[in-house]
């Protein structure tokens, strides 16, 4: 399995809302449940040896979330990337982020600024955050950047675009689940998933754990990717 590894693993992690309304608890309670299926699957990965780990942490269609819940959120996210930066940091984690993070409150992007400098060493996996991302933002951003610099038109490939997304050093994604049975992509990566594999599963954010990530990751050792050719 090892060998057909993918490189990059992306995931949506959707159903922390439905896993809190099932139990008849707070949705803030499946935000904290689902923040120890985080710790899990960066453990994993980091494991199995994977080497880039993008989780949709928060959209820009999530600012539009009851105040209530989105400064929890906010405040949950601070205070998780004080208390794992040292974690990460022993482990071989580098943490990264993307999207319009100005958006951020300025507490959550201080704290983010420092585990990301703190981290940047680190070779063994990355975890990239999509925060107050849009997958369409991002092209638009790409675009504003792109006719900044002024390019004759007839240069523009899909590679010279490429260099203007958030992230254009990381590698496309191999490999996207999304959880809580929904399926779609919900405006994530739109640009760089064309060729990724899809896996979309029942499970609610909350309960998914290491023995159902190994399990899609086998899944995905046994897939043939063509990117649009014929089998070999």
């Amino acid at each position: 399995m090892k060998n057909k590894l993918p490189v990059h693993v992306a995931i949506i992690m959707d159903g922390n809302g439905r896993w809190a309304k099932e139990r008849g608890l707070p949705r803030i309670i499946g935000h904290k449940v689902g923040a120890e299926s985080v710790r899990e699957i960066i453990r994993t990965a980091k494991e199995i040896g994977i080497k880039y780990l993008t989780l949709f942490t928060f959209s820009t269609e999530n600012w539009r979330r009851p105040e209530e819940e989105v400064n929890f959120l906010m405040d949950m996210l601070k205070q998780l990337l004080r208390d794992e930066v040292e974690d990460l940091k022993r482990n071989g984690v580098r943490l990264r982020a993307m999207g319009r993070l100005d958006m951020l409150p300025r507490r959550v992007k201080e704290e983010l600024e420092y585990a990301e400098r703190e981290t940047e060493m680190n070779k063994d996996l990355t975890v990239i955050l999509a925060l107050s991302y849009s997958g369409r933002a991002e092209i638009v951003d790409a675009v504003k950047k792109m006719v900044r610099k002024a390019p004759n038109p007839e240069h523009v490939t899909e590679d010279t675009f490429r260099n203007f997304l958030y992230l254009p050093d990381v590698p496309e994604p191999d490999l996207m689940i999304r959880t809580s049975g929904e399926m779609r992509i919900s405006n994530f990566m739109l640009w760089q998933l064309a060729y990724t594999e899809l896996y979309f599963t029942k499970t609610l954010w909350p309960d998914f754990r290491r023995e159902e990530f190994l399990k899609i990751i086998e899944d995905y050792t046994k897939r043939e990717r063509r990117f649009g050719g014929i089998p070999t």
